[in-house]
């Protein structure tokens, strides 16, 4: 009986310390997110920084164990966030790594927040090292299995590095870990990613300016399912960069590279 009610109080405990936490200042800033009529900058910049509080506290609140229950219900709550671009352009996405700085935290294994995080704080929030930072740590709790295809999170720090820092050095050593974890896989999809990731590494090492690698690797992020206005940033910096991103019939696309690298 003792441990059947150890159980269920628990979970009701993590519930009731995430559930209090939210309620003490996320209610005005869900209402605020929610909202379509203007407010001024003043009260928006003032019910972020109650957002950034509270997503202080929750970076010190116990998960009990809980730690996917904790990773999910805050991806949720930065879903919310960095879908309201009417806000988010007034304001910016600077709590972005605050998010993932607690997500990551209690799930290391959440492949899919990786690529969030890669966007939101190292293209939006432009605070690249942050987001480096974090799934160099990160990694130190993963391996080539855990999770599957954990190969993915060195290919978003590669493309990070080389993007948003230009450390070509640092993207190489990431994309021939890259390489060397998709290799472990038999499937097709890791082959490519293998493949291509090698291949990345080796350019990177012959010519680590080059114009071609960045295109290739902004082309990278069009492979991966972004929102619209990711995929326009990543396009405009090919066309920037002297590529063309072309639509095929079949509704893929493809990139012509310039004349010369």
């Amino acid at each position: 009986m003792l441990m059947s009610r150890q159980s269920i109080v628990t979970p009701l405990v993590v519930v009731s310390c995430m559930l209090g936490i939210a309620f003490m200042q996320f209610p005005r800033l869900q209402k605020l997110l929610n909202s379509r009529q203007y407010i001024p900058l003043a009260t928006l910049e003032k019910e972020l920084q109650q957002e950034k509080v509270r997503l202080d506290l929750l970076k010190q609140t116990p998960s009990f164990g809980y730690d996917n229950l904790m990773a999910n219900w805050v991806y949720l709550n930065f879903l919310q966030y960095f879908g309201d671009d009417e806000i988010r352009e007034r304001t910016g996405y600077s709590l972005s790594p605050e998010y993932f700085d607690i997500i990551l935290k209690h799930d290391p294994r959440f492949l899919e927040a990786y690529i969030a995080l890669s966007t939101s704080t190292s293209l939006y929030a432009g605070v690249p090292e942050r987001s480096i930072a974090l799934m160099s740590e990160s990694l130190k709790s993963l391996s080539p299995h855990v999770p599957e295809k954990s190969y993915y999170i060195w290919r978003y720090k590669g493309i990070d590095e080389l993007l948003f820092l230009g450390d070509a050095k640092a993207s190489e050593s990431s994309f021939l870990m890259a390489a060397n974890w998709a290799s472990q896989y038999e499937d097709e999809e890791s082959k490519f990613v293998a493949f291509t990731s090698q291949k990345t590494a080796e350019f990177l090492s012959r010519n680590p300016n080059s114009i071609y690698a960045q295109i290739a690797t902004w082309g990278m992020i069009l492979t991966n399912p972004v929102d619209e206005k990711t995929r326009k940033r990543a396009i405009d910096a090919i066309e920037k960069l002297g590529g063309q991103v072309v639509i095929n019939p079949d509704g893929t696309s493809s990139i012509k590279l310039p004349p010369q690298d």
